[in-house]
């Protein structure tokens, strides 16, 4: 499957994290993706973007790595005559161009859908900008998860307002243009025409707010800040501690698995309280179920309960650090280790799917 596109060729004018994430998607399928970064500024700002234990003389940072391996990275000022002239070059027989322009950036540079287009007229021309195509804001994810509502209901009730610590707009708008890149890929085998693409990241958050967003408009419920807890489901997201200090937490969906955690806890009998045995009930009552239970799931072993819970069909989870999630052999068959230069750098894949 990693040859998939092997006959693709993208230019990848975008930076930072959403663009990017769509050049690694194609990338890890075996196109051809040539990654143009600026040479003026000394390449794609997420190369500066170091932790305080990473070296500050290296050109990459790993927030680079995270979604710029397996591409070819050119270094170009457009703002320059000839570096210009490789990029129209390079347009020539390139499918598909990826972008992160705001309004009016793309027509300064030269660089626009209707330029590249008198080059090569079937291009599918895909742009990520943040507040859609005619506003002129800069947009970094921080700024998307507080405009869209994330942050609002984001944190522990009382707390203040917390964005989410992976940027997930740009995530969620990286898969809004890949969506949007294949059903134009499909457009362009039938009918053998280009396209140009646009999405913002403010309509690609608030497409993603779901049953949030329906809680609002249909149940005129205002989301608030309940930290884990679901609001809609209980228990779902109460966090508990195991007699050896593990913590994990439970997703209950429905009536049976509720039962089943009550007879794993030898308490079948709560299942039958008419406050906790539909629930509706249990989201009202919530906060004393939650006591209840701590009390009767304290005194088991982590490894104990965890199996019992999986075997008995009881969604349950453990609450990992990354080193212990990278520590599991699912996780591990997800690493890819890619040698650059003197050193060899471990990211994971970004296409997990498989196809047959």
């Amino acid at each position: 499957m990693n040859e998939l596109f092997k006959d693709l060729k993208i230019i990848e004018l975008a930076g930072v994290l959403a663009g990017p994430s769509v050049g690694l998607f194609f990338s890890e399928l075996g196109a051809n993706v040539v990654k143009i970064e600026n040479s003026k500024t000394n390449g794609d700002v997420t190369r500066t973007w170091k932790l305080k234990t990473e070296d500050a003389k290296n050109l990459y940072s790993a927030y680079y790595w995270s979604i710029n391996t397996g591409k070819t990275v050119l270094m170009l000022d457009l703002t320059l005559e000839n570096d210009l002239n490789k990029l129209y070059e390079l347009t020539k027989d390139a499918d598909i161009i990826i972008t992160n322009y705001k309004k009016g950036d793309d027509t300064k540079l030269k660089v626009d859908y209707t330029t590249l287009t008198r080059i090569k007229s079937d291009l599918i021309y895909a742009n990520i900008n943040g507040f859609g195509d005619e506003s002129e804001r800069i947009a970094f994810d921080l700024i998307l998860q507080a405009e869209s509502g994330f942050m609002y209901m984001n944190g522990e009730p009382n707390s203040k307002p917390t964005k989410m610590p992976v940027a997930l707009i740009d995530l969620l708008a990286g898969h809004q243009l890949k969506e949007a890149i294949l059903v134009a890929l499909i457009k362009k085998l039938k009918t053998g025409k280009g396209s140009k693409i646009s999405v913002s990241l403010f309509d690609s958050a608030l497409a993603s707010l779901a049953n949030q967003g329906t809680n609002w408009l249909i149940a005129n419920h205002l989301p608030k800040q309940t930290g884990s807890l679901h609001p809609n489901i209980a228990p779902y997201g109460e966090i508990f501690e195991t007699k050896d200090g593990h913590l994990i937490t439970f997703a209950i969906g429905n009536n049976k698995q509720f039962l089943n955690l009550c007879e794993i806890i030898e308490f079948k009998g709560l299942a039958k309280e008419t406050k906790f045995s539909n629930n509706q009930n249990r989201v009202t009552n919530r906060h004393e179920l939650y006591n209840i239970l701590y009390n009767y799931i304290k005194p088991f072993l982590f490894k104990n309960i965890y199996k019992l819970c999986i075997d008995n069909e009881v969604p349950i989870g453990k609450i990992r650090t990354l080193k212990e999630v990278f520590e599991l052999d699912e996780a591990k068959k997800l690493l890819i280790n890619t040698p650059i230069k003197n050193q060899t750098i471990t990211t994971v894949k970004g296409n997990v799917f498989k196809i047959e």
